[in-house]
């Protein structure tokens, strides 16, 4: 056994907390996928960081980059407009104070922001984040829909071929059952596909084409093409995926696909042609972080005249932790909560507590804890002061899983509150925040739901 292990390489892999089981070649201690890797200099591949390469190879390797021929292709495209969803820092950096001016602010940094605060300002924050909380996030209303149009999928009488997991089905449902709910979707007359007169008979307030962002293999626009009938489906993703949804929609009679393979913040969808006047519903489950300002941005900000039609938008928000500064949609209104750019990166940063274990229905009502009461004295059964500690990670360390779980929602929905606002108060929509499936079946079930006003109401 020794003499085995000592022919293997001796290379560490940190994430598995192992050595390299590979074979060591001769005349090294290192196999030869691991060798060359601890003699040269490695750099991020220009084209795609996601990926390195030995910088002595860097310029054959530019040349034969995997992903070269995708970027090329995606720059002649006319939808690519390089950071037109991004946002921008604006003009407060003097006025905040910031202590990181770079675009990406990443967890680490975020965690020294947090650990390089007083105790005093910590409590400050817990402070500002319940009155916050308390004056602006009413209970979300829960809006767990099974639409009676979604009935093919839940019984399931789809094609074999489909995946189908219960869990996502009753996402998916529940977030087309809300669309339908404010009016956004509406069903076909008969089970699977509406026909022609089907259409025609549908009000000024049908759609015909649906934008999904953050895509994936597209399986809840599959559900929603099934069961809505919709002629124009666009799936806006960036990475590359095995067993789409693409060659069941495909087979769909009269129904147009095109499959978007781009970053959200490139996309600039008002110069799609072939969405121009076609009213259309903008859908998302689970868009990471930025990616749910992104796409608000992408569906709202930049429409030219009427040319295109957006009826509805139903997004399920999550990751709140990748948030950032630079592209969070509604900035405004987090200064003037009287919350800076370095909290709003802590609070961020606050919002993986939530989710971070199977709190599931034990957690108690969010609106129901005052974090200030808990943490600010001890009580009759000896609990630790925590004013008396020396360092915020002291006090982190101390505070109750439950404790931190309730922080951590309280600044997920402040996030989605400004998010509510801007689509709300800037655009003119009808929106609002729902609990669209149990915590049960997914913790990350909040709903940013949004449609046309009705034009008789005042």
């Amino acid at each position: 056994m020794e003499a085995k292990s000592s022919n293997r390489c001796s290379f560490w892999l940190p994430k598995k907390k192992r050595s390299c089981a590979n074979t060591r070649i001769k005349s090294s201690k290192f196999c030869g996928n691991h060798s060359q890797r601890l003699e040269g200099q490695w750099i991020p591949c220009p084209i795609d960081p996601s990926h390195s390469v030995l910088q002595e190879n860097l310029e054959w390797h530019v040349k034969r980059c995997p992903l070269l021929k995708q970027t090329v292709a995606l720059s002649g495209q006319r939808f690519y407009q390089k950071g037109i969803n991004a946002g921008n820092e604006e003009e407060e950096e003097e006025k905040l104070g910031s202590c990181y001016s770079d675009s990406l602010v990443t967890s680490e940094m975020k965690r020294k922001l947090l650990y390089s605060m007083s105790v005093s300002q910590f409590h400050q924050l817990i402070k500002k984040i319940e009155a916050v909380h308390g004056g602006i996030c009413k209970e979300i209303e829960d809006s767990y829909l099974s639409p009676e149009a979604c009935n093919i999928w839940f019984n399931k009488e789809i094609d074999r071929k489909l995946p189908f997991q219960e869990k996502h089905v009753l996402q998916q449902g529940s977030i087309l059952g809300n669309l339908e709910e404010i009016g956004a979707l509406k069903r076909c007359n008969i089970n699977v596909e509406c026909c022609e007169s089907d259409l025609k008979e549908k009000d000024d307030h049908s759609v015909s084409a649906v934008v999904e962002f953050g895509a994936g293999r597209g399986y809840l626009t599959q559900m929603l093409a099934d069961c809505y009938g919709v002629k124009k489906v666009y799936l806006v993703e960036r990475k590359s995926y095995k067993l789409k949804a693409d060659r069941s929609l495909r087979q769909k009679e009269n129904l147009v696909l095109e499959r978007m393979r781009i970053d959200i913040e490139d996309l600039n969808l008002n110069v799609v042609e072939s969405l121009h006047g076609v009213p259309y519903v903008a859908i998302g489950k689970h868009l990471c972080g930025p990616a749910t300002d992104l796409s608000l941005r992408c569906c709202l900000s930049r429409q030219d005249g009427e040319s295109l039609v957006l009826r509805g938008l139903a997004i399920a928000t999550c990751c709140h932790h990748l948030c950032q500064w630079k592209s969070y949609i509604n900035k405004e209104y987090i200064l003037s909560l009287g919350i800076s750019k370095d909290e709003f990166h802590i609070m961020t940063s606050f919002t993986s507590w939530a989710v971070d274990d199977d709190h599931g229905s034990n957690l108690p009502s969010v609106d129901d804890n005052d974090l200030l009461a808990s943490n600010a004295k001890e009580d009759e059964e000896g609990e630790v002061r925590y004013d008396s500690l020396s360092s915020v990670e002291e006090v982190v360390k101390k505070m109750k899983p439950m404790e931190r779980a309730v922080l951590g929602f309280k600044c997920k929905r402040i996030i989605d509150a400004g998010r509510m606002k801007w689509v709300n108060k800037k655009h003119g929509l009808d929106s609002k925040l729902v609990k669209y499936i149990p915590a049960s079946i997914s913790p990350e079930n909040t709903l940013l739901i949004a449609g046309k006003p009705n034009p008789s109401v005042a």
